[in-house]
């Protein structure tokens, strides 16, 4: 069997394994596990068969037209290149992961049927992104994930907060892909074909006509897709779904499909050094603003998910510099250890009986009762803090020397503006990403106060998959950056000495910081007792009015937390805090700027539609009704009636026509 015939399965497993869980997963249920893991697990054997067989050489690629269309053909086109095969094996990996370790956390839950075949589904449209050699059989992949995403952030229907972020993400991705697909279009007609290795043959030709704006239209659906400022608001939200759908967003799917497309394409970008500059700029507030977001949430998930928002940024920021590889191997280093914080967080979720760190900093034993979460999630949290010689240090320096050598002008595919912009606020990023993860590890495993409830142990198939993601978390980036340069058009990922001394120096003085903070607020706070943050000189009343946690947990009884006064983020926020909370308040803006305005539209539109339209309409309807009833009243069915009307009738023409002949 040949790369390509083993490519095409690598999709379709999956994809088969959805149909399949759909149909029999009520009538048959003893099958819905071996559907949703055994696929999974031979499309990862088949994707690292290709990977092996591509082994980061020339890319194998196929196509045949689908249909004529009349103007531009569009084809069924496999394009597999070292970037492709290693994100196909990624996607795979985690999907593997994330199925068995679901069939432990949802377990007891009555959709898991429908939620297995969904992830299924959309593992099978993230690998169709990947291998897709045609920008629409691209697009297909790409909108599947979009309603995948959908059904399962609202998994858990019954709770507003599921159903209302299933449609904001919805929603605001599609804001995104509107003019995304425009851009689409106006790619392929410059071009005159949906195949990318056209497309980038008429770039390197100079054929594209209107870089620019291409570029833009396109920037505007991977702004959604990968939750880059401003199309950002929906991935926290999103957390409102199962942890391992998280996992699954987060790590390998729907929020890395952006920064994929953009590296598969990246000579359309490089085009225009306006659209560099946008995306450097893209990538720096995003990561910015994100890592501050990060450190003033309270949800442990949030704080992974606005992690996320801020990795991606780093990933869109050596795009931004034109080094694909460095953005590449950022991707898949962040792949397996974000995968493995949120799998964990899970875990500990379940063990705290809460999301919220402020009452699992008032618990004590918690790591004591989850020591495998406890170990792995150090490991990543380490990992994501670009401590060496985890793996999330190798990748995040190979993004900051990429931006050093476009600051100092060592690199010909981007203006050196997005080089200082991206290397400023990677470094900046790296203190608040090195502050956040130590906060989160402090609040949620180093709390004081009431003994953590013990739930028994986790299912093995869920801390199986704990220390499987952490294997690649602490070796793949020591592994990768010696080894895979080939793949990556044999870029050097070596971390350049510069950089890599400013970004570690910088994430240790982040977590020095923050434990230095979260010790000195601890002590001032030792007296109190729990809840009272009053009594504290950090607290602000209207803070702990606003913010506080209700929890009806057993082992807390009914009693009503503030956030913790031992939060170091209070002491290194101040007064910053309140609105980095809220996500500086952009969900509000939005709001202010586009929903309010629409919505009075539609009540304008429906006052016209009422009040004008259908008076219009009813009154055009009594003129006939009056008339039809003045001819019925006329029908008496009386001879004696008909005859005196048409006399009166005779007698009227005949005065008429006396008068008209008077008068002439």
């Amino acid at each position: 069997m040949t790369t390509i015939h083993l490519a095409a399965l690598v999709p379709l497993l999956p994809f088969l394994a959805a149909v399949a869980g759909l149909l029999v997963g009520r009538t048959a249920p003893g099958f819905v596990r071996p559907l949703a893991v055994l696929p999974a697990l031979a499309a990862l054997a088949l994707a690292i068969a290709v990977a092996v067989d591509q082994s980061g050489g020339r890319a194998v690629e196929a196509h045949t037209q689908l249909t004529p269309t009349g103007s531009v053909p569009i084809e069924l086109a496999l394009y597999i290149d070292g970037f492709a095969a290693l994100v196909a094996v990624l996607v795979a990996f985690v999907a593997t992961c994330v199925q068995i370790y679901s069939t432990g956390y949802l377990r007891d839950d009555p959709r898991y049927p429908s939620y297995a075949a969904l992830v299924s589904l959309f593992t099978s449209a993230m690998l169709l992104v990947v291998y897709s050699g045609d920008l629409i059989v691209l697009l297909v992949g790409w909108e599947v994930m979009g309603i995948c995403s959908y059904f399962l952030v609202g998994h858990y229907w019954e709770t507003p907060e599921a159903r209302a972020a299933s449609v904001k993400a919805f929603l605001v991705t599609k804001l995104g892909d509107v003019p995304f697909l425009i851009g689409l279009f106006a790619l392929a007609t410059d071009a005159g074909s949906f195949r990318i290795t056209t497309i980038l043959d008429t770039v390197a030709g100079g054929g594209l006509h209107h870089p620019t704006l291409v570029g833009l239209l396109l920037l505007c659906g991977v702004a959604g897709k990968s939750a880059q400022f401003p199309l950002h608001t929906w991935l926290p939200d999103a957390m409102a779904g199962p942890t391992p759908v998280s996992a699954l967003i987060h790590a390998a799917t729907m929020v890395a499909a952006g920064v994929y497309f953009i590296a598969r394409l990246l000579p359309v970008f490089e085009a225009s050094a306006a659209v560099m500059v946008v995306l450097a700029v893209m990538g720096a507030v995003t990561m910015v603003g994100s890592a501050l977001a990060a450190l003033a949430q309270d949800d442990i998930k949030r704080v992974l998910a606005y992690s996320t928002i801020g990795q991606l940024g780093y990933m869109t920021g050596a795009l931004a510099v034109g080094d694909r590889g460095a953005a590449v191997f950022h991707l898949l280093s962040h792949g397996a250890f974000k995968a493995l914080l949120f799998l964990a967080a899970g875990v500990v979720i379940h063990a705290a009986g809460t999301n919220s760190l402020a009452v699992m900093s008032r618990t004590s034993g918690l790591r004591r009762r989850i020591p495998d979460a406890y170990w792995t999630m150090t490991v990543a949290l380490l990992a994501l803090a670009a401590i060496p010689p985890f793996s999330g240090f190798f990748s995040k320096e190979s993004v900051l020397g990429a931006a050093e050598h476009a600051a100092t002008g060592h690199t010909a595919h981007a203006p050196g503006s997005a080089g200082w912009i991206v290397l400023v606020a990677g470094l900046v990023t790296a203190l608040l990403t090195a502050a956040y993860a130590t906060r989160l590890w402090l609040l949620a495993f180093r709390g004081r106060g009431t003994e953590a409830p013990d739930h028994g142990r986790q299912p093995l198939s869920m801390t199986v998959v704990l220390w499987v993601l952490a294997v690649p978390s602490l070796a793949f980036g020591g592994f990768a950056y010696r080894s895979l340069p080939g793949w990556f058009d044999g870029r050097d990922l070596t971390p350049t000495l510069t950089t890599s001394v400013l970004g570690t120096g910088l994430a240790l003085v982040g977590g020095i910081l923050t434990y230095g903070a979260w010790t000195h607020t601890r002590t001032r706070a030792a007296g109190a007792p729990l809840g009272a943050v009053a009594a504290h000189p950090e607290a602000d009343a209207a803070l702990v009015e606003a913010e506080a946690i209700a929890t009806h947990e057993p082992a807390f009884g009914d009693i009503a937390y503030a956030p913790d006064p031992a939060d170091p983020a209070r002491l290194l926020l101040g007064p910053l805090r309140r609105h980095a909370a809220e996500g500086f308040h952009l969900d509000a803006v939005y709001d202010a700027l586009f929903v309010r305005p629409v919505l009075a539209a539609a009540g304008l539109v429906q006052f016209l539609d009422r009040e004008v339209v259908d008076t219009y309409v009813r009154g055009a309807a009594a003129a006939p009704r009056l008339l039809g009833a003045a001819v019925r009243r006329a029908q008496t069915g009386n001879v004696q009636t008909y005859v005196s009307a048409l006399l009166a009738g005779t007698v009227v023409l005949a005065v008429a026509v006396l008068l008209v002949a008077t008068g002439a």
